[in-house]
C-alpha cells in the first residue's frame, strides 16, 4: 500500500490496486466459462476510463447527462436526506457526479473508489480544486473485493454515506449485485446508499447507448484486448474481433461482447485458448433494474428502501437505501 502525503489542497492517495497475478487467474477463470467473460474493471485502465469518458458524450449515451441533471435538481433535497458524514463513492471515474452532493451537504470529506490509478488520481485532485473545503481521499481498488476500507484520518470515527451513481450496479449479475451490495453494507458501517439503476427501456434505444455511431463504444471494448497484450503478453490480432451490443428481454439486460470473426487460438501469458467463428467474449453486461425490481434487490441484500428520485421521463431513478437492520 503506498499513499502520497497531503497539502491544502492536494487529494491523498491510497493504492490497492490488484497486482498482475491477480489479473492472470482472473483471466483463466473467465476464459474456461461458457460464454468466455472478462470482469468489466478489466476495461477501465487509463485509456479505457478516458473512452468511457468519451462515451458519457455521446448523443445515443444518455445516462450520464440525465443522472447529473437529476443531482442537481434534487441535491438540496437528498443531502437533507442524507444527513451529515464522508461521502464514499464506488466506482467514482471521473467524480463528474458528485458535484452537486458536495456543494449541498458539504461533507466532512469525500472518498472515490475507482480501479484506475491515474484517472483517480486527475479527478480526486480536480475536484479537490472545485471544492477546496473538503478534504479528498482516492482509493485505487477493486471495490468489489473489499472487506474493509483502510485506515485513514478521514474516515476514522466518521459516517459513511455511500454513493453508486450510473447504473454500474448494472454490470454486475443478479447474484453479485446481491453480494456487492451485502458489501457496502459493511463497508459503510450502517450509513445509507444514493444507488443509481438506469431502467429496461426498448431494444434500439438501449443498443444505440452501447454501440453508438461514432464507434467510442467499440473503441472501449477493443481497448481490452490491447491491455492483456501489454499487461499479460497476450497475442490478440484485434482485427479479428467485432463489437457488438445486444439486449437480451428475458435477462432485462445489454450483453457487450467482442465477437471472434474466424476460428483463432490466442495465447495469454503461457496459456492458449481457442475460439470459434461466432463466438462471443464478453466484456460486460448492463442489467436495468425497474423500480420495483430494485426494491427486491434491495431488500433480498439487507437493505430497506426509503426513497427515489427519477428524471421526469421515468428513465433513471436514484435510490435512498439504509440497512434493514
Amino acid at each position: 500500500m503506498t499513499t502520497t502525503s497531503t497539502s491544502s489542497l492536494q487529494a491523498d492517495l491510497i493504492d490497492l490496486h490488484p497486482p498482475a497475478a491477480d489479473m492472470q487467474r482472473l483471466v483463466e477463470q473467465g476464459l474456461n466459462s461458457q460464454p468466455k467473460q472478462l470482469p468489466a474493471w478489466f476495461l477501465y485502465d487509463a485509456e479505457g476510463s478516458r473512452l468511457f469518458d468519451q462515451i458519457c458524450e455521446q448523443p445515443e449515451y444518455q445516462l450520464t447527462r440525465t443522472e447529473i441533471a437529476l443531482l442537481e435538481q434534487e441535491a438540496e433535497a437528498m443531502a437533507t436526506t442524507l444527513g451529515p458524514g464522508v461521502i464514499v463513492e464506488f466506482g467514482a471515474g471521473s467524480a463528474r457526479k458528485v458535484g452537486p452532493l458536495l456543494k449541498a451537504l458539504t461533507p466532512d470529506a469525500y472518498v472515490a473508489l475507482d480501479i484506475s490509478t491515474d484517472h483517480l488520481r486527475h479527478a480526486t485532485q480536480a475536484l479537490q480544486e472545485q471544492h477546496p473545503k473538503v478534504p479528498m481521499l482516492g482509493i485505487c481498488c477493486d471495490h468489489s473485493q473489499l472487506d474493509a476500507l483502510p485506515a485513514h484520518p478521514l474516515l476514522e470515527g466518521q459516517r459513511r454515506l455511500g454513493f453508486f451513481p450510473g447504473s454500474s450496479l448494472g454490470n454486475f449479475s443478479r447474484q453479485d449485485a446481491i453480494t456487492l451490495l451485502k458489501r457496502f453494507r459493511t463497508l459503510l458501517a450502517g450509513g445509507p446508499l444514493l444507488l443509481g439503476l438506469d431502467h429496461p427501456k426498448p431494444a434500439p434505444v438501449l443498443e444505440a447507448a452501447y454501440d453508438d455511431a461514432a464507434g467510442v463504444s467499440a473503441a472501449f471494448a477493443g481497448n481490452l484486448l490491447q491491455r492483456l497484450k501489454r499487461e499479460l503478453n497476450a497475442d490478440f490480432n484485434p482485427a479479428q474481433f467485432r463489437y457488438r451490443a445486444r439486449w437480451q428481454p428475458d435477462q432485462s439486460r445489454v450483453e457487450m461482447a467482442l465477437v471472434s470473426c474466424c476460428d483463432q487460438d490466442v495465447q495469454i501469458a503461457d496459456q492458449r485458448w481457442n475460439f470459434q467463428t461466432g463466438e462471443p467474449l464478453v466484456t460486460e453486461y448492463s442489467l436495468k433494474y425497474s423500480p420495483a425490481m430494485a426494491q427486491e434487490l434491495a431488500a433480498t441484500a439487507g437493505w430497506r428502501w426509503v426513497q427515489r428520485w427519477h428524471d421526469p421521463d421515468d428513465t433513471l431513478s436514484l435510490h435512498l437505501l439504509v440497512p434493514a437492520d
